[in-house]
């Protein structure tokens, strides 16, 4: 039988120890990484085969540094998150969601990670569905405050070009380029372009794991 293969990200050693007990009980799940940071939990990303990531919002001294590891971890590997955390507000699964997990359990629900996890390998379609208009609408969200111009700007910064590519592709004038650059900053609340892109793909999880760690 093959294996669904699990990475566990989790601060609690105790914790990592009895789950991958648990879990490795069952006759098709295996774990078969564990970090502990969100640094480490990126690394492994980039460079282990896993299936699916059980992901602490808590981790480290952040109150909610797991939500970014999820984001960062979506932009380098294909595998199913699912949130774990011993808070229920409403707002932290919403998080959750927005950063694209595909589930969200508490920790005293542990006896329900087996099943959540052949889940998320075996039928993730109807979740990655709703996911993926989530992810649509959170970024209609961040962009709706933009005229269509600005927005034409942003997808544009967006998809890598220059200032001078973009002044040439939509026959802009430079002093106009930069007058639209500028407002669409002030209403996306950033002060860079960079900054505006990494808000619009983190669907408006403005702080990331860098800012966490201070």
């Amino acid at each position: 039988m093959s294996h669904i293969r699990v990475l566990l990200v989790e601060d609690d050693p105790d914790w990592v120890k009895a789950m991958t007990l648990f879990l490795n009980k069952e006759a098709d799940l295996l774990v078969v990484g564990a970090a502990s940071t969100a640094e480490e939990a990126l690394s492994l990303a980039r460079t282990l085969s896993f299936d699916v990531a059980l992901l602490d919002i808590q981790l480290a001294d952040h109150q909610q540094n797991g939500i970014y590891t999820a984001v960062e971890m979506h932009r380098i590997h294909a595998a199913k998150i699912i949130m774990l955390t011993s808070m229920s507000e409403e707002e932290v699964m919403t998080q959750a969601f927005t950063a694209g997990a595909i589930n969200y359990i508490e920790k005293t629900n542990f006896r329900q990670l087996p099943e959540a996890i052949r889940s998320a390998y075996h039928h993730p379609a109807p979740m990655e569905a709703l996911l993926k208009e989530f992810a649509r609408l959170k970024r209609e969200e961040q962009l709706k405050d933009l005229t269509s111009a600005e927005r034409e700007v942003f997808e544009l910064i967006e998809q890598g070009y220059t200032q001078t590519q973009i002044e040439q592709k939509l026959y802009k004038a430079e002093s106009t380029l930069k007058n639209q650059v500028n407002k669409m900053l002030k209403k996306l609340g950033v002060r860079s372009r960079k900054e505006a892109i990494e808000k619009v793909r983190r669907k408006g999880l403005t702080a990331g794991i860098e800012e966490n760690k201070q």
